[in-house]
């Protein structure tokens, strides 16, 4: 089986640099994994978060659209219940009219944030009982497609018009997504690195089971991994301190920057030690060869043909290495 890889990036914040270099990194690894010949780069979108802030994955991806010229671009993705369905769909059309065919519109229903942040961005609490309306809405707009009669859409076009079109992506890192994926058929992303693997092949299950031809004709599924890669697997493993160090605190619910590895390092606790192993046992962490190995095994295991990467790494010499040593090691073509 040929395995395509492709990125995700966070824009994480890091301790000791301003956050809006992080929002610049995030555009030159794009065009450096476009080189290496990563399928997509997709950017996620979260809010009043310390510790990542990309918070407008649209913004980023014209600036993105403005430099590559040959990899996919998405959002991973516009949290849907926050917005209306009709400008994100005029959003997109921009970006597919700078971009023409590579536009990946990837939605999810989570917040992407905590409960007051999601009231301010939109006040109704009631808006992601409405999902599964606005997906069908926004695809829709986004293809050209009429409303039906009654609704207060029809006739209303999302601009600009051209041969081609955004294509929607269902995220998810549960059966929910996993199944309206399915029925409205769509291409689905199961987000393995936040839950660390678990229900993912569920997930894929039901959503293959639930698939129905309609924005695509046959099931298309990939899976969001995190994997960190160095020259060795000590410096790897020195360098997943600042990741480590970021999922032990998170379980406490303290957020922050991320912190060089050599100040990452602290005294746990037993409760947060244990975790802490559980984490390693999970991570995909090692040489090029040794991490390939081990996304080549869980695409095996899960049936996909394509896995999406996302890596921190403090140092963004180190992130881009990571990447460097993942694209030589499972055979991508450079561009």
């Amino acid at each position: 089986m040929t395995l395509r890889l492709s990125v995700l990036d966070q824009s994480v914040a890091c301790v000791g640099r301003p956050q809006d270099e992080s929002i610049r990194n995030t555009v030159a690894l794009a065009e450096g994994c476009e080189a290496l010949g990563y399928a997509r780069f997709w950017m996620s979108e979260h809010h009043s978060l310390p510790t990542i802030v990309g918070s407008a994955p649209e913004i980023l991806m014209a600036a993105v659209a403005a430099r590559p010229r040959s990899i996919r671009i998405g959002s991973a993705g516009v949290m849907l219940p926050h917005y209306s369905a009709f400008k994100v769909a005029e959003q997109f059309r921009v970006l597919d009219a700078l971009a023409p065919g590579r536009i990946d519109l990837g939605v999810g229903r989570a917040p992407g944030s905590d409960h007051r942040t999601a009231l301010l961005l939109n006040p109704d609490p009631r808006a992601a009982e409405m999902f599964p309306q606005q997906v069908r809405e926004l695809q829709a707009w986004v293809a050209g497609e009429e409303m039906p009669e009654g609704h207060a859409g029809r006739g209303i076009q999302a601009l600009p018009r051209s041969a081609t079109a955004p294509q929607l992506w269902m995220l998810g890192s549960s059966g929910y997504g996993a199944q309206l994926a399915g029925h409205f058929g769509m291409p689905y992303s199961f987000a393995h690195f936040i839950t660390d693997g678990e229900g993912c092949a569920e997930a894929l299950e039901l959503y293959r089971h639930a698939f129905r031809p309609g924005m695509v004709q046959r099931p298309e599924a990939n899976v969001c991994v995190w994997a960190l890669a160095a020259d060795t697997e000590e410096e790897a493993w020195e360098l997943f301190a600042s990741r480590e160090r970021a999922r032990v605190d998170r379980q406490a619910g303290r957020f922050g920057p991320l912190l060089p590895p050599q100040e990452a390092v602290r005294p746990y606790t037993p409760a947060e030690e244990a975790y802490r192993q559980r984490l390693r046992s999970h991570a995909m962490v090692g040489t090029g060869a040794q991490v390939a190995a081990r996304l080549r095994a869980l695409a095996e295991e899960l049936a996909v043909e394509e896995l999406v990467v996302i890596t921190w790494a403090w140092d963004p010499a180190a992130q881009r290495r990571s990447y460097e040593l993942l694209a030589q090691a499972c055979g991508l073509q450079a561009r």
